[in-house]
């Protein structure tokens, strides 16, 4: 797992920033709570496969064959913007999951996305979207064109959304969802964005009704990560594909210091994959906020297990590696996972 920090710092440096960060990692570890008897469990594969296709036959030969078969797949991407990636989904990976998806026949293929940081069509074409899904019958919805009827209203009383929020039909109805998304720090308050933070683009910008903006209220409240996560009660997890061949441990979600630890995650658990995606970006030395006390402290996976999302402690977490570089990068990684 390689640090190549876009900022100029020398190696010395980031060496004090990685000892900083496992130091209060050694003093949290006390605090992180065993795992108990009846609780959950989930399992986060790792490669480091550099080629996705290799990374992904390690991946589903652990899933059923029939995954996919015969159901409406919706898949979610990372298209916040139109940079490069980590900023968004790496095109290999992106045609290499879409051929391995399409490949299982399901009934109804869906690629459903909403960019933050521009727009969506736009992003879209410029990432080869269009020419990827004609090759592989793939549809592609861009959710800011939807009308009202294309959203699903989700409201319930504890929610941090004063309003509630407007989930896309095609997630909640979908009888598989699956998401790749990107290893970042998000420097507009969400303080990490990988699996919980991806499905913000799975909710409307407005209300195509009366123009409410959703998204204006999740930035400006001090509850935003709470409101992350709980979008993810609305619709089904089945698996998440993280392609952390790079990433930004400081910065994001367009640019920031790019890190390349060379690994692929996978898991059917989103908060489990986000835990273990943190406890990476502190293996490089992070942001403050994102280094900051046990894992399942931070905000986004606090709210998640609360809300029964995915696992509730790090302790939960199984780290499968599927090859010999990832059974070494599941080593490195457990000890911090706290």
């Amino acid at each position: 797992m390689r640090d190549r920090g876009n900022s100029g710092r020398t190696g010395m440096e980031a060496t004090r920033r990685q000892a900083l960060a496992l130091g209060a990692l050694a003093a949290s570890a006390a605090r992180a709570r065993p795992l108990r008897a009846s609780e959950p469990r989930a399992t986060v594969w790792i490669t480091a496969a550099g080629d996705p296709v290799r990374a992904l036959d390690l991946v589903f030969a652990r899933l059923p064959r029939d995954l996919a078969s015969g159901k409406r797949l919706v898949l979610k991407a990372n298209f916040n913007s139109a940079d490069p990636f980590p900023a968004a989904s790496a095109p290999d990976t992106l045609d290499a999951l879409v051929a391995r998806l399409a490949s299982m026949r399901p009934s109804r293929f869906t690629l459903a996305e909403r960019s933050g940081m521009g727009d969506t069509r736009a992003v879209l074409r410029q990432a080869g979207v269009p020419a990827l899904a004609a090759r592989h019958g793939l549809e592609v919805l861009v959710l800011d064109e939807l009308g009202p009827e294309g959203w699903v209203a989700v409201r319930w009383p504890d929610l941090h959304w004063r309003r509630g929020f407007l989930l896309a039909r095609a997630f909640a109805e979908a009888e598989l969802v699956v998401q790749t998304c990107c290893l970042k720090t998000h420097r507009f308050g969400g303080h990490f964005t990988m699996a919980l933070k991806n499905a913000v683009g799975a909710v409307a910008k407005v209300d195509p009704a009366d123009g409410y903006d959703y998204m204006r209220k999740l930035h400006a409240s001090p509850h935003q990560r709470a409101m992350i996560a709980e979008i993810s009660t609305a619709f089904r997890h089945d698996l998440v594909i993280m392609d952390a061949r790079k990433g930004f441990r400081t910065g994001g979600p367009e640019s920031g210091t790019l890190v390349e630890p060379g690994l692929f995650l996978a898991s059917r658990d989103p908060v489990a994959i986000d835990a273990v995606g943190v406890a990476i970006l502190r293996r490089y030395g992070t942001t403050a906020e994102v280094a900051r006390g046990p894992i399942f402290a931070q905000e986004q996976l606090a709210r998640a297990a609360a809300l029964g999302i995915g696992v509730a402690s790090a302790a939960a977490i199984e780290l499968e590696g599927l090859d010999e570089a990832g059974r070494r990068a599941s080593e490195e990684l457990r000890p911090l996972l706290v």
